[in-house]
């Protein structure tokens, strides 16, 4: 499968935004029937990934029938099963696909490692999926992904629930009509420090869930209720050890994961994002304590360098986790949030979190008016999708939109690994100033698995 950019038939990330912003308010009423299913019609759902985080996106599209349940995970597995005990139970999720035709749809959420290998066949098969965040491990599976659904055609969705929020709403409505003026930079940091830590008093203090320096020399135990090679799936193999099961403890290793960068930065990184229009980096450079080859930082910060969009001035955005906070903020110059998203314009900054936000100087927008709102409310997250399914409306996480993100975020993570500042070359999928990093960027499957 190709790694190239889409081609010049489809839609361009900047087009589509543009074209799905405009349509959001009108298709959400579109005529019930366009894929020839009623919305009075049950979707008939196939569920990834049952436990945990599975759990909770289970109960979002419980309005529809659950036709199958798969877990690797037998407790999860069990415990969704008592709800829907009409739906066919399975343990390796690549047997789902023998029963295309008892689903219309797929909700994953398993282990970041094994996303793309459970959403590519899904789309190839002509299923809506809705995939966990984040879109998948790596930034090559991101592109496959991403051009694959383009291909399909079908309603995709990734976990991103904030941003159904009428929080966000209103912030990319401010920035996107000037508020702050032009923008030309903006931070984006949270608080949690989950991973690598120098000392257990560290991690203790960060409220790690678990401290970890280095793989462990001696196996632990296999749970009675884990098939743990069918949860290895594409990983390299390794004996099973407490500190990767259960999730999220497993989010911190490599082979499994990227870390809080790659985690949270699917909420936070996302509002920037939507606001700005933004596509690929030119440049990301990383800074933080020395890359440890197999387990993510729990403090780093990252710094992307993008281009003109259109009538959009190039932006400088910077990410902070753990220890790493913005100047301004240090300084005292903002008020002192545990998490946040930090615009700032030559008129004036805009300060925000999931649920609220600010215009800064409070002062100097004491007597500001608000636009209209012009993007539609969302019918949910979960919702959204499902009406997508079933009518051909467009979602606003869908894989065109969260592939280009999830790409982004990975680059951080390459360039923290890398030790060095990148030069992008997004069209070819390289660093033209570090080959060295092509392993990051697409990584070998172990035997028996393969993403085609």
């Amino acid at each position: 499968m190709s790694v190239k950019s889409s081609s010049a038939s489809e839609l361009t990330r900047r087009q589509f935004l543009n074209q799905a912003t405009a349509a959001g308010i009108v298709t959400l009423a579109a005529p019930a029937i366009v894929r020839g299913r009623n919305l009075n019609d049950k979707l008939n759902l196939a569920i990834i990934g049952a436990g945990g985080r599975g759990a909770a996106n289970l109960k979002g599209v419980e309005s529809e029938n659950i036709a199958i349940l798969c877990d690797v995970n037998q407790e999860g597995l069990n415990k969704a099963a008592e709800r829907h005990t009409q739906a066919r139970k399975l343990v390796d999720f690549r047997k789902v696909f023998d029963y295309a035709k008892e689903f219309d749809a797929v909700v994953i959420s398993t282990a970041e490692h094994t996303h793309a290998f459970a959403t590519l066949p899904a789309l190839q098969l002509g299923k809506h999926v809705y995939c966990e965040k984040p879109l998948t491990h790596n930034i090559w599976e991101a592109r496959v992904i991403r051009e694959a659904a383009a291909k399909t055609k079908v309603a995709t969705q990734m976990g991103t629930q904030i941003h159904a929020g009428d929080n966000y709403r209103r912030v990319v409505e401010l920035i996107q009509t000037g508020a702050i003026g032009e923008v030309t930079e903006a931070h984006v940091w949270v608080g949690r420090a989950w991973g690598w830590h120098a000392t257990e008093a560290e991690a203790k203090a960060a409220g790690d869930i678990v401290f970890v320096q280095n793989r462990p020399a001696k196996p632990d135990p296999i749970p009675a209720i884990l098939n743990w090679e069918l949860w290895l799936g594409p990983a390299p193999q390794r004996p099973f050890n407490d500190v990767y099961f259960p999730g999220p403890k497993w989010y911190r290793w490599w082979d499994f994961g990227n870390g809080t960068m790659s985690d949270l930065g699917s909420h936070w990184i996302d509002l920037p994002w939507w606001a700005l229009k933004l596509d690929h980096p030119l440049t990301i450079e990383a800074s933080g304590p020395a890359p440890h080859p197999e387990i993510a930082p729990a403090s780093m910060q990252v710094t992307y360098q993008y281009g003109k969009r259109g009538d959009l001035a190039p932006l400088q955005l910077t990410w902070y986790q753990g220890t790493y906070k913005p100047q301004l903020l240090k300084d005292g110059k903002i008020p002192n949030w545990n998490s946040g998203v930090l615009f700032v314009g030559d008129k004036g900054m805009l300060l925000s979190d999931y649920s609220k936000h600010v215009l800064l100087p409070e002062t100097q927008f004491a007597d500001f008016k608000r636009p209209d709102p012009f993007i539609p409310k969302s019918l949910g997250h979960y919702a959204e999708w499902i009406h997508a399914c079933k009518t051909g409306a467009p979602t606003t996480c869908n894989f065109e939109y969260a592939g280009w993100l999830t790409e982004a975020n990975h680059l951080g993570n390459v360039a923290f690994r890398a030790g060095k500042k990148l030069e992008w070359d997004y069209q070819n999928l390289r660093a033209t100033n570090a080959p060295e990093i092509e392993p990051m960027i697409r990584r070998k499957y172990r035997k028996g698995w393969k993403l085609s």
